[in-house]
């Protein structure tokens, strides 16, 4: 074990945080009205008395925006810990399948999945995580049939405080980056070197999102709104949920 040099993460977050404000940007400009818009309930935006195209198209791209930006983050945040890990535990991106982080510690070999929160996933998506540990076990020890192996459901915020889940110990939070860190302290330094130029990327962000609610606003208005501009709910809910010619 290697005591953490926060020096080497700052410099690693300046040097990559780029490119998440990247794919935030590229995600919003390879949108289609039409495929976001066949993915909404325009049920919905009738029983909250949307009255304008561009009510409904903030809705729809916001929607869009808070679930994309939290995959495309989280997947960023993998691999600064997977980076921490490494400068620490000499930790690697494992190569079987669900598994996303190994490191020795202690006689120990850690197996880890990361996720973004505690709150990730169904009954049924918790259960193939469960399987993909139990198949990661039997192919390390195919090789090392004497190898302590512990499982792992990583969270990068949040809190669990009941970790034991029986097949699998969930760390969230402070409780993870310490476990990949050695560092309890680590998951509130972490916050200042993630702020690094936010405000000029947030600022080029702004720019592009305003582009796309004005372009989408007015494709909607021609697609979808009366002569009058009253929206023609009829038309929209034919487009949503009309049964195809093909």
């Amino acid at each position: 074990m290697k005591k953490l040099n926060l020096r080497d993460v700052s410099q690693y977050v300046e040097a990559n945080i780029g490119i998440f404000h990247e794919k935030r940007i590229q995600s919003l400009g390879s949108l289609k009205l039409s495929q976001v818009l066949k993915r909404k309930n325009p049920y919905l935006f009738k029983a909250k008395n949307a009255l304008t195209a561009e009510q409904i198209i903030r809705g729809i791209v916001d929607a869009h925006i808070s679930s994309n930006e939290e995959t495309i983050f989280g997947d960023w945040l993998e691999g600064l810990a997977i980076f921490i890990c490494n400068k620490v535990y000499n930790g690697f991106k494992s190569g079987i399948t669900g598994i996303d982080l190994e490191f020795d510690h202690s006689g120990v070999r850690n197996i880890v999945t990361i996720k973004s929160g505690p709150n990730w996933g169904n009954s049924s998506q918790i259960a193939k995580m469960i399987a993909d540990f139990r198949t990661a076990k039997k192919t390390l020890r195919t090789s090392h049939s004497k190898l302590n192996i512990v499982a792992v459901n990583g969270c990068c915020y949040g809190s669990d405080n009941n970790p034991d889940k029986g097949d699998y110990f969930k760390f969230c939070g402070q409780r993870f980056w310490e476990f990949i860190s050695g560092d309890e302290a680590l998951y509130i330094e972490l916050i200042q070197p993630l702020g690094h130029k936010a405000k000029e990327k947030n600022e080029e962000f702004q720019v592009s999102y305003s582009q796309m609610i004005n372009k989408f606003t007015r494709e909607f208005s021609n697609l979808f709104c009366k002569e009058s501009g009253e929206i023609d709910w009829p038309n929209l809910v034919r487009f949503n949920s009309g049964m195809s010619s093909e």
